[in-house]
């Protein structure tokens, strides 16, 4: 898998996680789950160079 095809899989799977984050109640423990997935993608993509401001909108 090329590093492009990587970044965009993980920008879609970042997406996807806030929408499914947003619709959960904070304190659930699959809400728990899903920050720990969240919080490893970020490190992904901003290693990765992707500039997060416009789509991190969960922000914690």
């Amino acid at each position: 898998m090329s590093e492009k095809e990587m970044i965009k899989i993980s920008v879609e799977e970042f997406e996807r996680l806030q929408d499914y984050m947003s619709s959960t109640e904070k304190d659930s423990e699959t809400y728990k789950k899903m920050k720990r997935r969240y919080i490893a993608l970020k490190v992904i993509l901003t290693a990765s160079g992707v500039n997060l401001t416009e789509l991190d909108y969960i922000k914690e």
